[in-house]
């Protein structure tokens, strides 16, 4: 009975299903309450197309290492390690002062624990970098507050190096991070914990600009691909985009929210930026951000919840982006695009030693002969040894391949210091891989030292040159002799800065009758009655009045600047 009536109600629901069917059938509507479609097309999750999808990392073999070498501990967050196709440079760990290693880049295996090292600093070395333009110079910033700059001889040194070529003094704490202008010539950014930005011009050793908009220690800085934008971000958790001449700030906004060290990177010159930083739990993110707008990110991934700082290097050849944390084994990489979601991850190199630091080898000095298209000079947290490690694109080819190798950054500045500094921008000059691949710059010493040999030399010349002329004697009596042409010039030199300073007082002192009494046939005797105390008195009162006016003065300046630097604020946010 149960099974009858079960039988009876299915065949009901199934009339009245057809029924209701037929009625709107036949009122032409159709009910479509189970046939949802999506609002927008699905992001296609497979395997995306890209030649770098499968690039891996290979590190040097043992005898390619080098090894013995003495890093240093600090806790800074800084890479302590700059190459260029000539030389390796290392920060190297000392009992006082600071101090780098310089090494020719084939001069691989076992260092000799006396090797010779820059030490001119007398604080500890916070970064180091090599000049783009000049293979044989390096700048180093230090904890003693100062920047100096260094020539490296084409063999290597020979000895401990301790006289500089320009040394650059302004900030008033100690200087964390430098950079160089990607573009023009001589032009070095510096950063200090005195949350000033400092732009110098090497050649006069002067501050072209100073950008004073930071509330709270800088951690990072990075220039767009033609120097005409300077990115930040500080310890206020904002990031920020300068035009670095003017100082002016173009954009400003909240970066991440976490309370450890974030880091920028320009994207080339796509207008956007990548940060790296930790989220309000402490997980490391990663975030992409339009120059132009920095109220929010375009994307914002995590990347895991380790704790050391991520570093971001960015290929503009190959559109790749390599992170790596500090104190990891590992080394992320992914490919930048132009649409969302604006970076895809392709893989990751692994290995069992975390670094304290990264150096990365300019494009110019990597081997298209085996596809390697970025190399790393990885500085060992646990173990004396930098370790060479190429990212390689695998191909059975050995022909130069032009999709991996398009035209990169050459030698040579496309603009001088005096054109930048004039509102001058440029694109760099580009050279092709294929016909100018590893080219090493030889530039000669353009830069006066300070302390130096060559100026011991020139002046020991000059002391040879006065003991080598010939003394005339005088065998005259006493008595005879006029007055010498030395006294002679004493005393008009003498004559004439009495009657400057009669000039410059002139106001306020009151003007003497010059007694002129004959003594002989063309002599005469000239003087003038000194000035008395009042006199003297009325004129520091007067120069202390017009110091005030002239304080007065600056301090009106310096408000209408900041009024008008808001009303351009203003006018840019409208």
């Amino acid at each position: 009975m149960l099974r009858i009536k079960e039988d009876l109600l299915s065949d009901m629901i199934e009339q009245d299903g057809r029924d209701e069917f037929h009625s709107a059938s036949n009122t032409n509507t159709i009910d479509v309450r189970a046939c949802y479609k999506p609002s927008e097309r699905i992001w296609f999750r497979g395997v995306r197309s890209s030649k770098f999808r499968h690039v891996y990392g290979v590190p040097a073999k043992r005898e390619k290492c080098y090894d013995n070498v003495k890093i240093t501990k600090n806790a800074h967050d800084s890479q302590f390690c700059a190459v260029n196709p000539k030389f390796l440079a290392i920060v190297t760990e000392v009992a006082g002062g600071g101090a780098f290693l310089v090494l020719p880049l084939d001069s691989t295996g076992r260092l000799d624990f006396n090797a010779n090292r820059v030490t001119g600093h007398t604080g500890p070395v916070l970064d180091i970098k090599w000049n783009p333009f000049n293979d044989n110079m390096i700048a180093s910033c230090s904890d003693d507050c100062t920047i100096k700059l260094w020539h490296i001889p084409d063999g290597g040194l020979s000895r401990n190096l301790t006289e500089w070529l320009v040394e650059l003094q302004g900030h008033k704490r100690r200087v964390a991070y430098i950079e160089w202008h990607p573009v023009a010539e001589n032009i070095l950014f510096s950063a200090g914990f005195d949350h000033l930005i400092i732009v110098w011009d090497i050649n006069s050793g002067e501050a072209v600009s100073i950008i004073d908009r930071h509330s709270d220690v800088i951690y990072s800085m990075s220039l767009n691909r033609d120097g005409s934008l300077l990115a930040t971000t500080c310890k206020d958790k904002k990031l920020r985009v300068f035009e670095p001449r003017s100082g002016i700030v173009v954009s400003e906004g909240v970066c991440h929210a976490g309370t450890k060290a974030s880091k920028v990177v320009f994207l080339g010159g796509s207008g956007r930026l990548l940060t790296t930083g930790f989220s309000r739990h402490s997980d490391r993110q990663y975030a992409v951000w339009s120059q132009h707008d920095l109220s929010s990110p375009l994307t914002c991934e995590t990347i895991d919840s380790s704790s050391g700082v991520v570093f971001p290097y960015y290929d503009h050849d190959t559109n790749m982006i390599y992170l790596a944390g500090k104190g990891d084994g590992n080394i992320r990489y992914y490919e930048v695009v132009n649409e969302t979601p604006w970076i895809h991850f392709l893989s990751q190199f692994i290995s069992g030693n975390p670094q304290r630091g990264l150096g990365v080898m300019p494009k110019r000095g990597i081997l298209t002969s085996q596809c390697e298209v970025f190399r790393f000079f990885k500085l060992h947290a646990t173990r004396g040894m930098c370790e060479p490690i190429s990212m390689i694109v695998p191909r059975k080819s050995d022909q130069f391949q032009e999709d991996l190798y398009p035209d990169t950054v050459s030698t040579t500045p496309a603009l001088t210091a005096k054109d930048w500094v004039n509102g001058m921008n440029s694109p760099p000059h580009l050279i092709s891989l294929k016909t100018g691949g590893s080219i090493t710059t030889h530039k000669p010493r353009s830069h006066k030292q300070n302390q130096g040999p060559a100026a011991t030399d020139l002046n020991t010349k000059k002391k040879f040159a006065f003991l080598s002329t010939e003394t005339v004697p005088d065998y005259r009596p006493v008595e005879l002799h006029d007055m010498s042409e030395k006294s002679q010039k004493t005393s008009s030199n003498l004559t004439t800065k009495f009657h400057q300073l009669q000039q410059n007082f002139g106001s306020v002192t009151t003007q003497k009758n010059i007694l002129t009494s004959p003594l002989s046939d063309n002599k005469t005797l000239s003087t003038v009655e000194p000035l008395n105390e009042s006199d003297l008195r009325m004129a520091y009162v007067h120069q202390g009045d017009e110091l005030r006016l002239l304080r007065r003065q600056l301090a009106n300046s310096q408000l209408r600047v900041k009024e008008l630097e808001e009303q351009v604020l203003k006018l840019q946010n409208q």
